[in-house]
């Protein structure tokens, strides 16, 4: 029996040797065949002036190539000299890109055209695995490709262009709107229309044709609603915020405010006005931007939670009952600020609950000051010369 108790404790230390043998091999092989991957970064970079839903899924794009993006926002001095002054200044570009949700890192002040060094400084600083653009041409003043260098390393990917919307297009229909509040339709005004907009005039009831904004055709897909949408909704117990509005040519006055009403609670609730709704309010020239473009720019924002397409622009007992809303807010700084003066205050019921608060707005900006801005730079900005030739003509 002494034998055997000697015996047993030995076969099992040896069985555990082997199986220690076995382990250790295992862990030593386990470093080269399982060694943990590093996270792919990937690299983007543009003007981003007069950010769009176009550009946001540019970089929703981006993202889907690997597992961080970090975007290069170009200075001010390098737009001016490639393209001509943008309309918004590196600080709100910096914004806009910042809050994009499938942004992971910017880096501000980026050379419109990858140079050696920077792209050597992409991949050993910022550790960068690939370099990814549109499959739009981007072609410098000398006609070189802006991209050739990253192409010619084998790190370049390209992505799909977002078709029906540019920064010029939206110039465009800035330009008809404004034109459109003191001229009428000529066959000269249809002609600039058709060059610097995809868009249409409002139909009446009757089916006629009024000389209202040109809003663009664009109609998204279930599939792109999905791909900008997050995928979660409140919990049981969260704090929900409502904040509404038109989030026309969305901003980084707009993104500075749904921050703010975001950091009040668990979940941001958005709701953005029909075109109908933003045209009784503004006129007939406005919105600049359909519903479904304005809801996508606001869904691509880290900040919103959820939005309401086409939101009512009372706010409703049963509206804040369905929603489970438990704060109403606005910006002091909005376009339509007027509305403790209406007959017909669209907030008189939360306001009535004790669940209405107006926030300090932290940037001074709204859908008007980006159009002066466009009117204020016109020789400057690439399209106007054109557009002034012809306008003349009217």
């Amino acid at each position: 029996m002494g034998g055997n108790a000697h015996w047993i404790p030995a076969s099992w230390l040896i069985g555990g040797l082997v199986i220690g043998v076995s382990l250790l091999g295992f862990r030593l092989a386990l470093p080269l065949n399982k060694k943990k991957k590093r996270p792919i970064r990937v690299y983007m970079d543009g003007c981003f002036d007069m950010m769009h839903y176009g550009h946001c899924n540019a970089l929703r794009q981006a993202r889907a190539l690997g597992d961080q993006l970090v975007v290069g926002v170009v200075s001010d001095a390098e737009i001016t000299c490639n393209k001509g002054p943008p309309v918004t200044p590196l600080k709100e570009r910096m914004i806009m890109v910042s809050a994009v949700k499938w942004v992971d890192e910017v880096i501000p002040d980026a050379p419109y055209a990858i140079t050696e060094d920077f792209m050597r400084k992409l991949f050993d600083e910022y550790n960068i695995d690939y370099i990814i653009h549109g499959d739009d041409p981007c072609v410098l003043p000398d006609g070189t490709d802006a991209y050739a260098l990253a192409k010619k390393a084998g790190r370049y990917k390209q992505i799909k262009r977002t078709e029906g919307v540019s920064s010029t297009d939206i110039v465009g229909r800035m330009l008809l709107c404004v034109r459109e509040r003191s001229t009428a339709d000529s066959p000269k005004h249809s002609s600039l229309q058709r060059q610097f907009s995809h868009g249409h005039s409002h139909k009446s009831e009757d089916g006629s044709t009024g000389s209202g904004t040109r809003i663009s055709h664009f109609l998204p897909t279930s599939r792109r609603i999905v791909q900008f949408s997050n995928s979660k909704g409140p919990g049981p117990d969260a704090r929900i915020i409502y904040i509404d509005g038109a989030f026309d040519l969305f901003h980084a006055g707009h993104v500075e405010i749904l921050r703010l009403a975001r950091g009040l609670g668990d979940f941001l609730l958005v709701g953005i006005h029909t075109d109908q709704t933003v045209s009784g309010k503004r006129g007939s020239h406005r919105p600049i931007m359909n519903l479904h473009e304005r809801s996508l720019s606001v869904l691509a924002c880290r900040y919103a939670d959820e939005v309401i397409i086409g939101a009512p622009r009372e706010v409703s007992k049963d509206m804040i009952t369905t929603f489970n809303i438990s704060l109403v807010v606005h910006g002091s700084v909005a376009e339509d600020n007027d509305f403790q003066k209406d007959k017909a205050n669209p907030y008189a019921i939360p306001i009535s609950m004790g669940i209405f608060e107006l926030l300090e707005s932290p940037l001074d900006i709204t859908t008007s000051t980006i159009i002066k801005r466009i009117l204020s730079n016109h020789e400057a900005y690439q399209v106007w010369p054109l557009l002034f030739l012809e306008l003349k003509e009217l």
